[in-house]
């Protein structure tokens, strides 16, 4: 005899008039279970997206935007001298610089040439991605209003600085799913050759309060992407399916008795990974890719779990129908040693940034992709701690900081805003971080306003009550 699964508690009143008030009537109760908790709908996509997917390579650290994408040639000038008080205005420090007698204004030690017919500013740190300036949308203007790390990365992730909310990828998995039903609408790769400055945490790329199955799903280097996903030895597809079959007539049972909505979010990710077992494996496979795929993107794309590899790799799923990839790479950390360390991460990531742009392009893919680029907060204008001949390094600003944005939507070879000419303010065109969600999920055909999910008694939204859509960086 079958063992009799535990029922939990009886609907209670206040679930019992919530149904009736919505005129579910006697004659549909035994529909309640699913009813009581289910959760809104999301919202139908606009006919006017002119994005089908979302690509993020975010650069964790904070790049300094005056090495990288905004020229100040006054900072040279000055090199050495205090940073004027009119400058700051006031404006908060952190801890680590706070307390420095002296704020020494440090220029770039790099040079910057203009590129494309666009004639945009560029690195000498970043001569690939100068190649493809055309294609891009430089916003100089972003600010954010976190000034250390967790708070920032969980900002730019979630629209949040405290953690516990629904990342932007579980939002666009919730909202338009993936375009493949054998692979995750949202997935993560995480660079392996980056520098573990700052920590990430599975969190910054969560579901919150969302159905769990819209997180996103970590792939891994090497022949097994997401852990656990093989079956065990002995366990044949057959007997797999067998166990699955089993499991959602217990979840049915359970479910009803319950009225839990997470059955239904465990029952969507087993049934996932079931599916996985064939699909990423192939997915994640570059063995058949051309040498002259390689050559675009760098000899380390032969390294797995490498940024050049996971910018391959992203596009590999892409192609698949994945809606959202989000690619990590830390090291952009630099408060001491930047010139040699932002040089290391331009090296790092600069050809296969680039390689993935023109490699969406060629294929077809960059007119219904979106692509962007950026990381958490900018650098700087003056030196923190101690500055030599040669070595500086920068605290971080949240006042100003460079991102990129390239492909469905967006005005190409164009750069929105501007800083002054200490690089420390924004003068023009500024954009936050809840505006950019907006301008995100609104290339993606979604109203930002419209989005929303309840939770705990009140909608939320990723943008929470703010953001706006800026049009100075859509074509």
């Amino acid at each position: 005899m079958s063992a009799e699964i535990p029922r939990g508690p009886a609907p209670s009143r206040r679930e019992l008039l919530g149904a009736a008030a919505l005129g579910i009537g006697g004659a549909v109760f035994g529909s309640l279970p699913r009813l009581a908790h289910a959760g809104p709908t999301a919202p139908t996509p606009r006919a006017a997206a002119k994005a089908k997917r979302l690509v993020y390579l975010f650069q964790a650290g904070g790049p300094s935007q005056l090495e990288t994408f905004d020229p100040k040639p006054l900072l040279r000038a000055q090199h050495g001298q205090p940073l004027p008080d009119s400058v700051r205005s006031g404006q908060r420090l952190t801890g680590m610089s706070a307390n420095q007698s002296l704020l020494p204004l440090a220029g770039a030690f790099c040079e910057f040439q203009r590129h494309g017919e666009s004639g945009t500013w560029v690195s000498d740190l970043l001569p690939h991605t100068a190649k493809i300036v055309d294609r891009l949308c430089v916003v100089r203007s972003m600010h954010t209003e976190a000034i250390n790390h967790d708070p920032a990365i969980t900002f730019l992730s979630t629209g949040h600085q405290q953690p516990g909310r629904p990342s932007l990828g579980a939002w666009l998995a919730h909202a338009l799913g993936s375009g493949n039903p054998n692979l995750p609408a949202f997935i993560v790769l995480v660079s392996k050759d980056a520098a573990r400055d700052q920590p990430l945490y599975a969190r910054l790329w969560g579901s919150g309060f969302l159905p769990s199955q819209h997180q996103g799903v970590q792939f891994r280097p090497g022949a097994e992407p997401v852990l656990y996903l093989r079956n065990p030895e002995g366990v044949s597809m057959r007997a797999r399916r067998s166990m699955l079959d089993a499991l959602q007539r217990l979840n049915a049972e359970q479910r009803a008795a319950t009225l839990d909505p997470e059955i239904d979010a465990r029952e969507a990710q087993a049934e996932m990974a079931y599916r996985m077992q064939t699909s990423a494996p192939e997915a994640t496979d570059l063995s058949s890719e051309p040498e002259e795929v390689f050559e675009l993107y760098g000899e380390s794309a032969r390294v797995p779990g490498s940024y050049a590899a996971n910018c391959l790799l992203a596009r590999r799923l892409l192609e698949r129908g994945v809606r959202c990839v989000q690619l990590f790479h830390q090291g952009w950390d630099q408060h001491g040693g930047l010139p040699a360390g932002i040089a290391t991460q331009c090296r790092q990531t600069d050809q296969a940034s680039a390689a993935l742009v023109s490699d969406l392009e060629r294929r077809g893919l960059l007119q219904d992709t979106l692509v962007v680029w950026g990381g958490e907060f900018g650098r700087t204008a003056y030196c923190q701690g101690k500055m030599t001949a040669n070595d500086y390094g920068r605290d971080h600003h949240p006042r100003c900081f460079s991102i990129w944005l390239a492909g469905a939507g967006v005005r190409p070879g164009h750069v929105h805003g501007a800083t002054d000419e200490h690089g420390y303010n924004i003068v023009e065109g500024a954009v936050d971080v809840h505006d950019l969600h907006a301008t995100i999920l609104d290339l993606m055909g979604l109203d930002h306003e419209q989005l929303v999910f309840k939770f705990q008694g009140r909608y939320f939204r990723l943008t929470d009550v703010s953001g706006k859509l800026v049009r100075g960086i859509q074509a």
